[in-house]
């Protein structure tokens, strides 16, 4: 069974046994990992490592080239000194401002390079993960600064669904864009936007579901139009939206943060077995960075007896730091492709 025939049979809840990924090792690891596993690119980790599917993400090979900034300049052109700076929407009170702001337009993005890899991914047999990032949560964020977005959800509302919907219109359309042009190459629609905390969603369920939701639903739906399974990733502790995401249409969830607070393994298969497909779950805080490869198998397989064989073992976030040394990411692999 080729990789993308496991995807498809785990994301149908069919397999018969539990799929890989790697992650997505950070860029101060992959010096070191591409050197131990005699690789030159992340293409040919996953094929070292018998990844399922592979993740290719248009910010990362070229979708966005008309500045050497992102795609949205919420800061107004100042570096980034933390979450919570003020961006450019941060004192806006009236709605005109917001469509004064020089707005990105999909028209510009160039997926050349992103058809490319995913090409080569589909001759290797692997799974396409791809579709813009679309982490309209975040940005949104950005273009006021966290602390001010939160607030202003509850003194502006009208302002931050007008930047919101700048926002996720563009990524609707950037996604129209690439899976036209990809067609039934792209396997999951795989897109992110981080919920939660260690401990529990960042803005209350209300907020979530007047100012998240509708958008999140658009996202679901233009990916389920196209044919594609739908894989969120969200860090944190997100089980109290769970159910909500389900009904939205998310396929898979991806990356189980083990150690935030009710993301455990042993609640999530209580919960909800048979309602979605699980990705991740090896713990990243304390297990794969100082564990042994003996601890890393025994947890990979006690993950797979809970979470049974529609499940992809993953790193429980995507990003390898270089304190994740290769042996236990080995072990990780070993553990996850035995029967």
């Amino acid at each position: 069974m080729t990789g993308k025939e496991r995807f498809h049979a785990i994301m149908d809840q069919k397999s018969d046994r539990c799929g890989f990924w790697h992650g997505n090792p950070n860029s101060d690891s992959i010096g070191r990992l591409y050197q131990h596993y005699q690789v030159k690119d992340d293409f040919e980790l996953g094929l070292r490592l018998g990844s399922t599917c592979r993740w290719i993400m248009p910010e990362e090979h070229g979708m966005w080239h008309i500045s050497g900034g992102g795609v949205f300049d919420v800061l107004g052109g100042k570096e980034r000194s933390s979450l919570s700076q003020p961006g450019v929407f941060a004192d806006c009170e009236d709605i005109a401002e917001v469509g004064r702001f020089h707005w990105p337009c999909a028209d510009d993005c160039d997926f050349s390079k992103t058809l490319a890899e995913i090409d080569r991914t589909v001759v290797a047999g692997q799974a396409v993960l791809s579709g813009a990032w679309s982490c309209f949560f975040h940005n949104v964020s950005d273009f006021f600064g966290m602390e001010n977005y939160f607030v202003k959800m509850y003194t502006d509302p009208d302002i931050v669904d007008a930047v919101t919907e700048r926002v996720v219109n563009f990524y609707l359309h950037a996604n129209e864009i690439l899976f036209a042009q990809a067609g039934d190459k792209i396997d999951a629609f795989f897109f992110g936007n981080d919920f939660g905390s260690q401990l529990d969603l960042l803005v209350s369920p209300e907020c979530f579901d007047r100012f998240i939701m509708p958008s999140f639903i658009k996202f679901t739906k233009q990916a389920h139009r196209h044919g594609y399974k739908v894989l969120l990733h969200s860090c944190g502790s997100i089980d109290r939206v769970i159910p909500k995401l389900i009904d939205a249409g998310v396929d898979a969830l991806h990356p189980i943060q083990a150690l935030a607070a009710h993301m455990d393994a042993e609640s999530l298969a209580e919960k909800y077995e048979g309602r979605i497909v699980f990705a991740g779950g090896i713990d990243t805080q304390q297990l794969l960075p100082f564990g042994t490869p003996q601890q890393i198998k025994d947890e990979v397989q006690r993950i797979k007896a809970l979470l049974g064989p529609n499940f992809i073992v993953s790193p429980s976030h995507e990003s390898i730091l270089p304190n994740v040394p290769p042996e236990n990411i080995t072990a990780m692999m070993e553990a996850a492709l035995e029967d």
